[in-house]
């Protein structure tokens, strides 16, 4: 596996290396040991699958307890995952990273415990899954707004088109307004 830095140091894209041949495919997607010699001592307790279809934008959400780290990857499909720094503290605070993760490409996102998180769908449909560090905890998620001016995101959205959103996303708050860590 493959590290790559970001422009956020904390947030890593994850490369497997893949062996292939006329049969298919083989990669390794996690190992323990060396996640936590490059991302930090991590423990992972749940994880999900979710499926969406092109154009709907799922985020940028995080949780003020509970705090969740995600490593996040798609299996069918492909996305636009964008990572925020949420930590006041911090000298990315505020900054974004967003990475194309696609079947194809089996690149992984991991975003760290502090950090909003969303994406959008760019295929007709994408199939997404991820492990958590902790657990889900509807009482302290947060959505902020996915076209915040602040965060000035650059969404691969189509001018004609825009993004189908849940009830909660489209009540999201706006930067200022939300939590930080």
């Amino acid at each position: 596996m493959k590290f790559i830095e970001t422009n956020i140091p904390d947030v890593k894209i994850i490369e497997p290396q893949v062996f292939g041949d006329e049969r298919g495919f083989f990669m390794e997607t996690f190992r323990t040991s060396l996640f936590n010699e490059v991302c930090g001592e991590t423990k992972f307790v749940q994880e999900n699958h979710s499926k969406s279809s092109r154009g709907i934008l799922r985020g940028l959400h995080y949780q003020t307890e509970n705090t969740q780290g995600k490593l996040v990857r798609v299996v069918k499909g492909e996305v636009f995952d964008v990572a925020v720094d949420m930590r006041q503290d911090s000298p990315t605070f505020g900054q974004w990273v967003g990475v194309y993760l696609s079947a194809e490409n089996k690149k992984q996102l991991w975003v760290p415990e502090g950090f909003a998180h969303g994406f959008y769908v760019t295929s007709n449909e994408a199939e997404f899954v991820y492990k958590c560090t902790d657990y889900y905890n509807p009482n302290a998620d947060v959505s902020v707004k996915w076209d915040d001016p602040t965060i000035a995101i650059d969404w691969p959205v189509s001018a004609e088109q825009s993004p189908q959103l849940s009830a909660k996303d489209e009540s999201g708050i706006n930067f200022e307004a939300a939590p930080k860590f």
